[in-house]
């Protein structure tokens, strides 16, 4: 999309609006007129003065002048709104573009470049920076038209008028202009951040309202709320330093601009000149007239100046999302041939400080269940991530079915390989529709069959609208282990031959565990399997066990022939979870008789 609607990735705000170029350069233009026609408009009220100045004032001379006046003043209303209406409709077909050219950007990068973004950054960029470009095109392009023909004109007409009085208005611009400058010195990085400084608050809020059944189940918030107010701080500390620089040379620019001050000289010069004779009232009613739209057209080039700096760093991250490279796509695809999964010596970085896989070999032979264990941090999920390729390999190559995942395309891929993970993600739709997303086709029937199998369907029944129940935003209507549920049974509607799985059960109650099991049982026959283990108990069975450690392959086996290895990690492992299984607590009681007809226990619990 984004190589459909711009030739190259746009670098500044000029090459993102550039689709709707033609119908900003007629707002330009419809807004010129308006100005020239409204400055033809006041030119009449001096001419009309001069006339009834004049000996025989000549009446018809006079009403041609208002004729022709409020001519002007219509054809400066209709051209004015039709600037506006034009810049308008550009801004919300410019919008549309932008989000739907960002929303397929960001669906044809890798997958772990989104994740890497964040929710923040992601909302800021398709909803605040496409905002602040609408607002640009709406309300500043038509300003353009004012900012160039209103001073030219304006100038023109009083140096015509008197050239001396002229030169004296024009002479109060200058020293405006250097205090606007020093207002406006230093955007660039004041700006980044600032931007900065929203983009993590953005983020923090995001996390803190999607947090927030927690945060008030296990504490007040005073800690819980510490990092948002952290980000908060750190946001308007950005804004005060910004306006600290800025605020005494921007008042005392934006007040040499206003018209008091340049009609105050006006005033003064002008008396002067008429006490000399050299000029006369209509003329400087000339000045008086336009002498202040000289002044005011130089307060929306600062305005502009300030969407234009606020825009072009919304239009930067816009561009960068926009050039970041698409998932290659082979040129001839391949299709796998069978279900098995090999790596061959992959390694692969998040950044160029360490390695987060090293070297690793491992070969799963198609319809059998592999379980990767490790420590925290070990790789078990980057790892189970580059199958389905949400990252490209930095060495090394990745196989599903003897062909490398990059000879496959993404529907390819997608076709073959689903993913259960912890973070259950719904729409805010029907349960139908969730469950039926990766297979919009689907009938009603195989939605139901895969919700069965699921362990789904006997609650999906006990709600008000059964399978039209709207789940909420992200499932919130709910619990974790129905939301769970929807997401295998999504899984198993898809029926893709290798499943990756990140331990599904590892937060859910006892009974819920019993039937995600179940489900899991179900969408597992005959496929491949790859399994992030928290809980070592569940893959006590697995065909074989790959250990990580430090983003390298330690240990590989079945459970029985890990535990054979004395001191391994595999063994250290399992000896820690058998700890925290026989971890329990014992009540000990001693009961104190006040009387020997009462008796009351105290219970002491020890671990």
């Amino acid at each position: 999309m984004a190589q459909a609607v711009f030739s190259q990735p746009p670098k500044q705000i000029w090459d993102i609006i550039a689709p709707v170029k033609g119908r900003i350069v007629g707002a330009i233009a419809l807004a010129g007129l308006s100005v020239t026609a409204g400055l033809g408009s006041l030119l009449a009220v001096p001419l009309i003065a001069a006339e009834l100045l004049s000996d025989l004032p000549n009446p018809t001379v006079i009403w041609r002048w208002i004729a022709l006046a409020v001519g002007l003043v219509a054809i400066a209303f209709t051209t004015r709104t039709l600037a506006f209406n034009a810049s308008h409709l550009a801004a919300f077909k410019l919008e549309v573009i932008l989000r739907t050219a960002l929303t397929e950007q960001l669906a044809q990068v890798p997958l772990g470049y989104v994740v890497t973004m964040g929710s923040g950054a992601i909302k800021k960029l398709v909803q605040d920076d496409v905002k602040s470009l609408h607002g640009f095109v709406a309300d500043s392009t038509p300003l353009f038209g004012q900012v160039y023909t209103v001073p030219v004109l304006s100038l023109i007409v009083m140096l015509v008028a008197d050239w001396r009085l002229g030169l004296v208005t024009l002479a109060v611009l200058p020293v405006g202009m250097i205090f606007m400058r020093l207002a406006l010195r230093d955007y660039r990085r004041q700006r980044a951040a600032y931007d900065q400084a929203n983009e993590a608050m953005n983020g923090v809020i995001i996390e803190f309202v999607q947090g927030m059944q927690v945060v008030r189940t296990f504490d007040d918030g005073s800690s819980s709320f510490a990092r948002f107010q952290r980000s908060l701080d750190t946001f308007t500390q950005k804004l005060r330093d910004w306006t600290a620089k800025t605020q005494l040379s921007g008042r005392l620019g934006t007040l040499l601009f206003e018209p008091l001050p340049t009609l105050l000289i006006i005033a003064i010069v002008g008396t002067g000149l008429m006490v000399q004779g050299s000029l006369t009232a209509p003329r400087l009613l000339v000045f008086f007239l336009f002498a202040p739209r000289l002044c005011g057209a130089f307060k929306p080039i600062f305005t502009l100046s300030h969407f234009i700096n606020q825009s072009n760093a919304g239009a930067l991250r816009i561009g960068a999302v926009l050039a970041e490279p698409a998932l290659p796509q082979p040129e001839i695809p391949q299709h796998p041939h069978d279900a098995s999964i090999r790596l061959k010596n992959v390694t692969f970085s998040y950044s160029e400080d360490r390695p987060a896989l090293q070297d690793i070999s491992l070969t799963i032979p198609p319809g059998t269940v592999t379980a990767l264990v490790g420590p925290s941090g070990a790789g078990k999920t980057t790892l189970a991530r580059l199958i389905p390729r949400f990252w490209d390999v930095a060495a090394g190559a990745i196989e599903i079915g003897g062909v490398d995942v990059r000879h496959m395309t993404s529907e390819t891929l997608m076709s073959s390989v689903s993913f259960v993970f912890q973070e259950t993600f719904l729409m805010h739709d029907t349960l139908r529709n969730n469950i039926k997303l990766g297979r919009p086709e689907a009938t009603d029937e195989s939605v139901e069959a895969a919700a069965r199998a699921a362990q789904a369907h006997e609650f999906i029944l006990t709600l008000p609208n059964g399978y039209d129940t709207i789940a909420g935003e992200r499932g919130t209507r709910l619990s974790g282990g129905q939301r769970q549920r929807i997401t295998i049974a999504r899984a198993i509607l898809q029926d893709n031959p290798i499943l990756v799985l990140d331990e599904a059960t590892a937060f859910a109650d006892p009974e819920n565990e019993a039937l995600i099991q179940g489900a899991i049982a179900s969408i597992t026959q005959g496929k491949t399997l790859v399994v992030i283990a928290h809980r070592l108990s569940t893959i006590m069975h697995a065909d074989q066990i790959a250990v990580l450690d430090q983003g390298r392959l330690v240990e590989l086996g079945k459970h029985d022939q890990l535990l054979q290895t004395d001191g391994g990690l595999y063994t250290r492992l399992w000896t820690r979870h058998q700890q925290a299984q026989n971890w329990e607590l014992s009540v000990r009681s001693h009961r104190l008789a006040a009387n020997p007809n009462s008796i009351s226990a105290i219970d002491e619990v020890t671990t």
